[in-house]
């Protein structure tokens, strides 16, 4: 493979599921950065055993642990070609990179998302929450943009370029809804992939809990408000 592709892991309080991500990715993956986002435990010890870059972001908030990562590789001199991110908690199948980031090698495609199928989705693996808002959210975006996205997936791949065209800013639960506003708003390709997903090692930070399930759910509708009326 000739592209270059690196991976961004925000992690808290992920040290028992960590290791398995790193090394269930594929191995032509240029660089696995880990951003350790003010973990209390064995995170940054376990992520470092397993092979991955660990840098460390002390502001909280899963938008700003993504935006440490960039930070990371626009300072380098190898240019990257492909950005994954994707979730530390194992819930993904980090093999399935592969599908994901096909579409961009091979159709040119701007930005892919793994979408989590109900067919592919372990029981239990999402809480009725996050389905509700996931539904809620993608049939706004359909309606305000015409959108063909069905999921708000972590699981994603983009073009560096592209990513950094976007400007990413939000620092919390709206990022991955705001990174697919501002696709379809700047009229980027973009492609949903299927994804197999499963039950996540540990309790989930957001839809875990009624506050974060909350907090989520009101960054998602003030990006999607704010970009309708844009």
């Amino acid at each position: 493979m000739t592209e270059t592709v690196k991976v961004i892991i925000p992690a808290y309080n992920e040290e028992k599921s960590i290791g398995n991500v790193i090394r269930d990715l594929p191995s032509f993956v240029d660089e696995i950065i880990v951003v350790n986002n003010n973990s209390t435990d064995a995170t940054e010890k376990n992520a470092k055993e397993a092979g991955a870059t660990v840098i460390t972001e002390l502001k909280p908030g899963y938008g700003n642990a993504c935006l440490k990562g960039i930070e990371h590789i626009k300072q380098q001199e190898i240019t990257t070609d492909i950005v994954v991110f994707l979730d530390g908690d194992y819930s993904d199948y980090p093999e399935e990179l592969i599908k994901i980031i096909t579409p961009i090698i091979e159709k040119n495609t701007d930005f892919v998302i793994g979408s989590r199928v109900k067919k592919f989705r372990e029981k239990g693996a999402m809480q009725p929450q996050q389905i509700f808002g996931n539904w809620l959210a993608t049939f706004l975006m359909r309606l305000f943009f015409n959108s063909k996205f069905t999921d708000l997936g972590p699981f994603r791949a983009i073009k560096f370029d592209t990513l950094m065209a976007l400007k990413m800013e939000d620092p919390s639960y709206g990022w991955t809804v705001e990174m697919q506003l501002k696709i379809l708003k700047q009229q980027f390709t973009y492609k949903e992939i299927p994804v197999k997903y499963r039950n996540r090692i540990g309790v989930s930070k957001v839809s875990g809990t009624v506050k974060g399930s909350i907090f989520a759910g009101i960054k998602i509708l003030t990006w999607i408000i704010k970009y309708s009326f844009k």
